[in-house]
């Protein structure tokens, strides 16, 4: 299915400017998140839906626990019903959620089996609109960039390990011989390279420092914030697939610059 041939979501009338949903755990992602939808998608009109309980919620309960994930994707559900054209989780530890809901399936369609047992909780319904992870569009730029070895960033370790993590299963997903290293870092600092020639960041909240960082190193950065604003613009028919520049994954974001108050959402 094209983006054109999506239907509208919700009973809304269509809209001048297409609605992307930005649903947040915290509010350090948030300022991120709407600076890459204006720089890289500018025609795109943001509407912030925050949750500040998900993150203590999967703390105390041991991680994504399936109550959590459909609490999600009522949380994604109401996004379209409101009229959204695209989502973005900005928390990586909710990424699987967004993989989980994207494209249907035969046994999610009305009136298969599924269907059938689940009734119409509106959680389990495959929306008609793109979904992303925080930083599967990052990763996926970073993947087809043809770096040979780079270097993640991020402000504490926890954040540091998970996208480490995640982005060598990307990697390894896509049959990518790319090498990851990481480094934590505090704002204003500079990293020692290692000879990356490339650099990956791993929160929204470090996005701001992008421009500052592509310059000091001489390095490509990518960012979470402007490689999903991309992947949107293109998912929802605004755009054409392009190749990123340098200069345009490290555009300067002028959003919250907040390190806080973002563990487990590494994007």
């Amino acid at each position: 299915m094209t983006a054109s041939d999506r239907p509208h979501p919700g009973t809304l009338p269509p809209r001048a400017r297409p609605r992307i949903a930005l649903i947040s755990a915290t509010p350090a992602a948030i300022g991120p998140a709407v600076a890459g939808l204006a720089a890289a998608f500018p025609e795109a009109e943001p509407w912030n839906l925050l949750d500040d309980t998900l993150l203590p919620d999967a703390e105390a309960q041991g991680g994504l626990t399936p109550a959590l994930t459909d609490r999600m994707r009522r949380l994604i559900a109401y996004a379209v019903e409101g009229g959204a054209q695209g989502v973005l989780l900005t928390c990586s530890l909710y990424g699987p959620v967004a993989e989980s809901v994207r494209g249907p399936s035969e046994d999610s369609r009305p009136g298969s089996a599924a269907d059938s047992r689940h009734g119409p909780s509106a959680e389990r319904a495959d929306p008609p609109v793109p979904v992303l992870a925080a930083d599967s569009a990052a990763f996926a730029e970073a993947l087809a960039g043809g770096h040979r070895r780079i270097l993640v960033l991020a402000s504490f370790a926890g954040a540091l390990e998970d996208s480490l993590e995640r982005f060598r299963a990307a990697a390894r997903a896509a049959g990518s011989p790319v090498e990851a290293v990481g480094r934590v870092i505090v704002p204003g600092e500079l990293p020692d390279p290692g000879g990356a020639d490339a650099a990956l960041l791993a929160q929204y909240s470090l996005a701001p420092h992008a421009e500052d960082l592509a310059a000091a190193l001489g390095l490509p950065v990518h960012t979470g914030p402007h490689s999903a604003a991309r992947a949107l613009r293109l998912a929802t028919g605004e755009g054409t697939a392009t190749t990123p520049s340098g200069a345009d994954t490290a555009m300067a974001m002028n959003g919250s610059s907040a390190t806080e108050g973002d563990p487990s959402c590494s994007e």
